[in-house]
Protein backbone atom coordinates (compact mmCIF):
# COMPACT_ATOMS: atom_id res chain seq x y z
CA UNK A 1 0.00 0.00 0.00
CA UNK A 2 1.32 3.40 -0.34
CA UNK A 3 0.45 6.37 1.64
CA UNK A 4 0.60 10.36 1.26
CA UNK A 5 2.20 12.12 4.69
CA UNK A 6 0.75 16.09 3.92
CA UNK A 7 2.37 19.24 5.59
CA UNK A 8 3.64 22.58 5.32
CA UNK A 9 7.33 20.86 6.64
CA UNK A 10 8.13 24.98 7.35
CA UNK A 11 10.74 23.32 8.10
CA UNK A 12 10.90 19.53 8.46
CA UNK A 13 11.71 18.57 12.11
CA UNK A 14 12.73 15.48 13.56
CA UNK A 15 9.37 14.24 15.09
CA UNK A 16 8.35 14.46 11.45
CA UNK A 17 11.41 12.68 10.67
CA UNK A 18 10.31 10.57 13.27
CA UNK A 19 7.14 9.46 11.94
CA UNK A 20 8.22 9.49 8.40
CA UNK A 21 10.72 6.88 8.74
CA UNK A 22 8.25 4.78 10.61
CA UNK A 23 5.64 5.39 8.15
CA UNK A 24 8.33 3.97 5.44
CA UNK A 25 8.49 0.78 7.50
CA UNK A 26 4.75 0.26 7.29
CA UNK A 27 3.85 1.07 3.86
CA UNK A 28 5.15 0.31 0.23
CA UNK A 29 5.77 3.94 -0.81
CA UNK A 30 5.52 7.14 1.21
CA UNK A 31 5.09 10.49 -0.56
CA UNK A 32 6.04 13.75 1.47
CA UNK A 33 3.55 16.24 0.48
CA UNK A 34 3.83 19.84 1.04
CA UNK A 35 1.17 21.58 0.87
CA UNK A 36 0.94 24.98 -1.16
CA UNK A 37 -1.94 27.30 -0.16
CA UNK A 38 -1.69 30.64 -2.07
CA UNK A 39 -3.72 32.38 0.51
CA UNK A 40 -0.89 31.91 2.71
CA UNK A 41 1.86 33.27 0.27
CA UNK A 42 4.31 34.89 2.54
CA UNK A 43 3.43 33.66 5.65
CA UNK A 44 6.16 30.91 6.08
CA UNK A 45 9.64 31.07 6.78
CA UNK A 46 11.13 28.78 3.91
CA UNK A 47 9.20 29.45 0.16
CA UNK A 48 7.70 26.39 -1.50
CA UNK A 49 10.92 25.39 -3.35
CA UNK A 50 13.06 25.68 -0.96
CA UNK A 51 10.95 23.66 1.80
CA UNK A 52 10.70 20.66 -1.31
CA UNK A 53 14.91 20.86 -1.09
CA UNK A 54 15.24 20.46 2.06
CA UNK A 55 12.66 17.88 1.98
CA UNK A 56 14.62 15.94 -0.84
CA UNK A 57 18.25 16.17 1.27
CA UNK A 58 16.24 15.24 4.86
CA UNK A 59 14.88 12.13 3.20
CA UNK A 60 17.60 11.07 0.74
CA UNK A 61 18.23 8.12 2.67
CA UNK A 62 14.78 6.62 2.82
CA UNK A 63 14.41 5.12 -0.54
CA UNK A 64 10.72 4.45 -0.29
CA UNK A 65 9.90 8.28 -0.07
CA UNK A 66 8.89 10.36 -2.68
CA UNK A 67 8.69 14.04 -2.05
CA UNK A 68 5.69 15.95 -4.18
CA UNK A 69 3.76 19.46 -3.36
CA UNK A 70 -0.15 20.10 -4.22
CA UNK A 71 -2.45 22.78 -4.04
CA UNK A 72 -6.27 22.64 -3.04
CA UNK A 73 -7.97 19.82 -0.94
CA UNK A 74 -5.78 16.81 -0.31
CA UNK A 75 -8.79 14.70 -0.67
CA UNK A 76 -8.44 15.68 -4.38
CA UNK A 77 -4.37 15.13 -4.45
CA UNK A 78 -5.02 11.79 -3.23
CA UNK A 79 -7.49 11.17 -6.28
CA UNK A 80 -5.10 12.52 -8.48
CA UNK A 81 -2.19 10.17 -7.36
CA UNK A 82 -4.61 7.14 -6.73
CA UNK A 83 -3.87 6.70 -2.62
CA UNK A 84 -6.42 6.47 -0.32
CA UNK A 85 -4.04 6.44 2.51
CA UNK A 86 -3.38 9.76 5.10
CA UNK A 87 -0.70 9.52 7.43
CA UNK A 88 -0.80 12.33 10.01
CA UNK A 89 1.87 12.40 13.02
CA UNK A 90 0.86 13.20 16.54
CA UNK A 91 2.75 14.53 19.60
CA UNK A 92 -0.10 15.21 22.10
CA UNK A 93 -3.48 14.78 22.57
CA UNK A 94 -4.72 18.58 21.48
CA UNK A 95 -3.30 17.15 18.46
CA UNK A 96 -5.23 14.38 18.09
CA UNK A 97 -8.73 16.58 18.61
CA UNK A 98 -7.85 18.71 15.91
CA UNK A 99 -6.52 15.31 13.10
CA UNK A 100 -9.64 13.63 14.37
CA UNK A 101 -12.17 16.00 13.02
CA UNK A 102 -9.74 16.43 9.92
CA UNK A 103 -9.54 12.96 9.23
CA UNK A 104 -13.66 12.30 9.74
CA UNK A 105 -13.96 15.27 7.24
CA UNK A 106 -11.40 13.47 4.66
CA UNK A 107 -13.11 9.91 4.95
CA UNK A 108 -16.52 11.67 4.51
CA UNK A 109 -15.56 14.11 1.06
CA UNK A 110 -12.72 11.86 -0.25
CA UNK A 111 -12.86 8.07 1.15
CA UNK A 112 -9.59 8.22 2.57
CA UNK A 113 -8.06 6.87 5.33
CA UNK A 114 -6.35 8.28 8.02
CA UNK A 115 -3.45 6.36 9.88
CA UNK A 116 -1.50 8.06 13.18
CA UNK A 117 1.63 7.52 14.25
CA UNK A 118 2.43 9.31 17.58
CA UNK A 119 5.97 10.97 17.57
CA UNK A 120 8.27 9.84 20.10
CA UNK A 121 8.40 11.08 23.15
CA UNK A 122 11.37 12.52 22.85
CA UNK A 123 10.08 14.66 19.89
CA UNK A 124 6.65 15.54 21.87
CA UNK A 125 7.73 18.93 22.58
CA UNK A 126 9.15 20.09 19.07
CA UNK A 127 6.85 21.95 16.43
CA UNK A 128 8.19 23.74 13.43
CA UNK A 129 6.78 27.11 15.05
CA UNK A 130 8.98 26.74 17.84
CA UNK A 131 12.51 25.52 15.95
CA UNK A 132 11.72 28.55 13.96
CA UNK A 133 11.55 30.52 16.92
CA UNK A 134 14.95 28.96 18.71
CA UNK A 135 16.73 29.44 15.19
CA UNK A 136 15.95 33.41 14.66
CA UNK A 137 17.32 34.15 18.09
CA UNK A 138 20.51 32.24 16.95
CA UNK A 139 19.89 28.70 19.44
CA UNK A 140 20.94 25.29 18.75
CA UNK A 141 18.35 23.69 16.68
CA UNK A 142 20.73 20.80 15.44
CA UNK A 143 19.24 18.00 17.80
CA UNK A 144 15.61 18.57 16.92
CA UNK A 145 15.53 19.04 13.00
CA UNK A 146 17.24 16.91 10.35
CA UNK A 147 20.69 18.56 9.56
CA UNK A 148 18.87 19.91 5.84
CA UNK A 149 16.78 21.94 8.25
CA UNK A 150 19.56 23.01 10.37
CA UNK A 151 21.79 24.69 8.23
CA UNK A 152 19.00 26.11 5.99
CA UNK A 153 17.75 27.89 9.47
CA UNK A 154 21.17 29.01 9.89
CA UNK A 155 21.26 30.68 6.77
CA UNK A 156 18.11 31.98 6.86
CA UNK A 157 19.00 33.59 10.28
CA UNK A 158 22.44 34.31 9.70
CA UNK A 159 22.76 37.28 11.62
CA UNK A 160 21.08 36.25 14.92
CA UNK A 161 23.76 33.01 14.67
CA UNK A 162 26.61 35.42 14.13
CA UNK A 163 25.49 37.75 16.79
CA UNK A 164 24.95 34.61 19.06
CA UNK A 165 29.33 33.31 17.94
CA UNK A 166 30.16 36.88 18.84
CA UNK A 167 28.16 36.63 22.54
CA UNK A 168 30.15 33.62 23.28
CA UNK A 169 33.79 35.02 22.09
CA UNK A 170 33.43 37.52 24.21
CA UNK A 171 32.38 35.29 27.46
Amino acid sequence: MKAVFPGSFDPITSGHMDVLTRASGIFEQVTVTVMHNARKQGKHLFPLEERLEILREATAHLPNVAVDSFSGLLVDYMRQQGRSIIVRGLRAVSDYEYELQIAHLNRQIGDTETVFIMAATRWSFVSSSMVKEIASYGGDVSEMVPRASAQALRLKFAEAYAAKAGDTEKI
